[in-house]
């Protein structure tokens, strides 16, 4: 669960220090940014993940799609399908058809998708960067730096939308060599969802293998 989620999101530890002084501009964008995450009932994104790091010559690319309200999502991702409600985690391996069974226990350490939107709210400074067009599309880039700094993070830029205030990308820049960049390809807001968007139902998924791990 957590390597699919670490192509995701980023890893962080969240400092308890009091706050730092912060760039007024970076800080009203992203509350204009936050707002508008914050007032969808849901949202759907389809994405594309990659891993580069220079020294050890890698480069991956892995595409997916994920639905999400408030903190429940649905998220399918290279071969897996993972969904969370609220209370339940379950993890399915299409090649194994095979799903795991958790309690769902949010880790501070790791800002899931359902959380992106609020990640500058504790633990990080943030600075305006500059403008810079992405897909043809203006936006504002802005730099997070965690206030931890044992933080395997160093690095955190965000490409925000001037029109629309959307995230368009993240690249996260960590201590190792890695950097992440996450690029939303599709954006759908408030798609419809019920509770059975949230839930794995074993009735879609013949002869699926079923481990409980609660």
């Amino acid at each position: 669960m957590k390597k699919i989620l670490a192509l995701l999101a980023f890893s962080v530890t969240l400092a308890h220090s009091a706050p730092a002084q912060q760039d007024p501009k970076a800080g009203k964008i992203l509350d204009q940014m936050s707002a508008k995450y914050q007032a969808l009932k849901a949202f759907n994104a389809s994405f594309t993940q990659t891993l580069e790091n220079d020294a050890a010559k890698v480069k991956e690319n892995l595409t997916g799609d994920i639905t999400v309200s408030g903190q429940k999502f649905r998220l399918k991702m290279k071969g897996q399908e993972i969904i969370n409600n609220g209370t339940t985690l379950w993890t399915y391996m299409k090649a194994e058809n095979e799903v795991n069974i958790s309690d769902y226990e949010p880790d501070e350490e790791e800002v899931s998708p359902s959380q992106i939107y609020t990640l500058y709210k504790k633990g990080y400074k943030y600075t305006y960067v500059q403008e810079a067009k992405e897909g043809g599309e203006l936006c504002d880039v802005i730099e997070l730096s965690p206030e931890d700094r044992n933080n395997a993070v160093f690095k955190v830029r965000l490409s925000v939308s001037k029109a629309d205030k959307s995230v368009k990308s993240w690249k996260m820049f960590k201590k190792n060599g890695n950097r992440y960049t996450f690029t939303i390809k599709k954006f759908v807001p408030n798609p419809p969802v019920t509770a059975a968007t949230f839930t794995f139902d074993k009735s879609k998924y013949k002869g699926v293998k079923v481990i409980d791990l609660r």
